[in-house]
């Protein structure tokens, strides 16, 4: 049953914020080619030489696909949020100015751990960042969730669901730790991310509102109850 209710004046609808964030990951997955473009493969002449230099490239490569991958998980989690947030004050604003600030060091940082990999600091600042923008994600499910932001979702659902989304941040604490060692090569163990979201979630997934309920939450419709 769909019910009327009066969200606070001090919120907005939550849809520009998920359309300005989709743009902002979309612009950061597509400049982290390049670290690619920008190398050079030097005076190529033979196939030998060029498959030399491809060779030299193995890294980089690595690097790039990791790093898209794991935005795009990023991403993903961001959409199935936004299936529930319906409502966003300035906390709230805040939180994922904050997170895209990081999500665009991405390209900064993942260039990083391809030119300075023999270096510390060059395998350890791209974990440490994918790790402060995948916690501030997490910070901002526990910000809807306790400012009244969702309004589709029983409180038991959205604990299950905040829950799930530890699963990235224990992940990402992981990699970083194991970082100074394995440099980009940590992120692998985000392979693991299905089955510990799902360990931490404990049932299926909520169902997400359709989109004729979305449109009505826009206004001043609160969604089921």
């Amino acid at each position: 049953m769909i019910r009327r209710t009066r969200h606070p004046e001090a919120s907005v609808s939550a849809r520009r914020t998920e359309a300005f964030t989709d743009g902002v990951f979309a612009i950061a997955a597509t400049l982290l080619v390049l670290g690619l473009t920008d190398r050079s493969l030097g005076t190529i002449t033979t196939d030998a030489e060029l498959a030399s230099a491809l060779r030299e490239l193995l890294h980089p490569v690595f690097s790039f696909v990791i790093s898209f991958l794991i935005l795009c998980l990023m991403w993903m989690t961001h959409v199935r949020q936004f299936e529930w947030i319906v409502r966003i004050d300035d906390a709230g604003m805040w939180i994922n100015t904050l997170r895209l600030l990081l999500i665009v060091l991405v390209p900064f940082t993942s260039s990083l751990d391809t030119s300075y990999a023999d270096l510390l600091l060059g395998r350890i600042l791209l974990p440490i960042n994918f790790f402060l923008a995948i916690v501030l994600g997490w910070v901002q499910w526990i910000w809807a969730v306790r400012s009244g932001a969702i309004t589709d979702l029983t409180p038991d659902d959205a604990r299950r669901l905040g829950r799930a989304s530890l699963s990235a941040v224990i992940l990402s604490g992981a990699a970083m730790l194991l970082s100074p060692w394995l440099g980009s090569a940590a992120f692998l163990l985000f392979v693991f991310d299905g089955l510990l979201t799902r360990a931490l979630r404990g049932a299926d997934a909520p169902v997400s509102p359709s989109a004729a309920d979305r449109d009505r939450a826009d206004g001043d419709v609160g969604g089921r109850r």
